[in-house]
């Protein structure tokens, strides 16, 4: 019973004194702050609070947001005054009901923030078939709307740091990145020289996904692009492959080779084997004769034909339009209805004239059953194509 008295007894005598509030970032990574720390309290009118260069405040008073401050020192005005609200607010203990706290937000730029793939990502390459690739990089953070962050992400916690949002904004990166790259790219032997041209275009696409939480995306990196090892391994066998025009003369500068080596060595052992070698070396000839020549090229002759999915016309097949119906061949947007290709931009079938946007509910994948973002295309999990 005495330490209750006593605990009310402090509450009044703390309620004569006016705050100076102020915080600094102890971490390098904290992006919001809250003051009280213990939740709400009693900031009386004139209480004292001061800004930095690279801070923003929001003053929330009776449960809403009602300002926020920038740079400098700022008076804060509000209903709590020195030792006269703790006489009013004798009913409630001594608690003033007219809560008020500050939300400092820290508005730096927060570099080196790492995103990747934590399960490979599934990718159709046209060369090599379906294939997982691994995507690591870097991205810059910064908090661009201080009150549409807090109310957005914040809610009422104490604290947020990097650590804190990252897991979810890297799940958006990949997610964007996977579509991206089902849109754009058709093998990964395009890859060199692409980093660049991938991390803008995708840094583009990732911008409204950021703002919606008033976050600015300022710099987007791609820093690997990897498939897996035995991918690798065919990747270079198929480099070395290339370097070679003519396996016959390759395979004679090898005995050849060989026959000089087997020359320099002393001894009966060195002479036998350069006499076996010889003896192999006509035998090496006539398989030079026996390969049949590559057959040539179809797309010297005119190229392959495909018929047009609309007029049935014959047409090439690296053809993007049908040059007598103008039926788009590239398939970027399917309507859900007729299965029309349409542009990227379309809202409206030409068609069947059905309306193209949908509502932005999640996405389930028909074949492995994985939730993916509202505009997915490709399935995160398994590579599947969701319409």
């Amino acid at each position: 019973m005495k330490s209750s008295k006593e605990d009310i007894m402090n509450r009044f005598t703390g309620g004569i004194f006016l705050e100076n509030i102020e915080w600094f970032d102890q971490t390098g990574n904290e992006l919001v702050h809250r003051l009280p720390e213990n939740g709400s309290g009693e900031i009386k009118f004139g209480a004292q609070l001061t800004v930095r260069e690279s801070q923003a405040a929001v003053l929330f008073y009776k449960g809403k947001a009602c300002d926020c401050f920038g740079p400098g020192r700022h008076t804060l005005k509000t209903a709590n005054l020195p030792l006269l609200t703790k006489l009013l607010s004798i009913p409630w203990r001594g608690d003033s009901p007219l809560r008020a706290e500050v939300y400092i937000v820290n508005l730096k730029f927060f570099p080196n923030l790492t995103w990747g793939t934590q399960n490979p990502v599934a990718f159709r390459d046209e060369e090599l078939g379906l294939i997982r690739l691994r995507a690591h990089g870097l991205y810059t953070m910064q908090v661009v709307q201080p009150v549409l962050f807090i109310n957005s992400l914040v809610g009422t916690m104490g604290k947020m740091d990097t650590d804190g949002i990252s897991g979810y904004l890297k799940q958006v990166i990949v997610s964007r990145f996977n579509d991206y790259l089902g849109q754009t790219l058709d093998t990964i032997f395009n890859l060199p020289g692409k980093f660049d041209e991938l991390s803008d275009e995708l840094q583009k696409r990732l911008t409204e996904d950021f703002s919606f939480f008033g976050l600015s995306l300022s710099q987007l990196y791609i820093t690997s692009i990897t498939p897996p090892d035995e991918v690798q391994k065919a990747i270079d066998d198929r480099s070395r492959m290339g370097v070679i025009n003519d396996m016959g003369k390759f395979m004679q500068l090898k005995a050849a080779m060989a026959m000089e080596k087997a020359a320099e060595t002393q001894g009966e052992a060195g002479a036998g084997l350069g006499l076996g070698l010889g003896m192999m070396l006509p035998s090496f000839f006539a398989m030079k004769q026996a390969v049949p020549e590559a057959p040539p090229d179809k797309r010297e002759n005119g190229g392959e034909k495909v018929s047009c999915p609309d007029c049935s016309h014959a047409i090439p097949a690296d053809s993007r339009f049908c040059p007598k119906c103008g039926h788009q061949l590239l398939q970027l947007v399917r309507c859900i209805d007729c299965g029309k290709n349409l542009t990227p931009k379309a809202r409206f079938c030409s068609q069947c004239g059905r309306m193209t946007e949908q509502k932005k509910e999640p996405k389930i994948c028909p074949q492995c059953g994985v939730e993916n973002l509202y505009n997915s295309i490709f399935c995160n999990e398994c590579g599947q194509r969701l319409g």
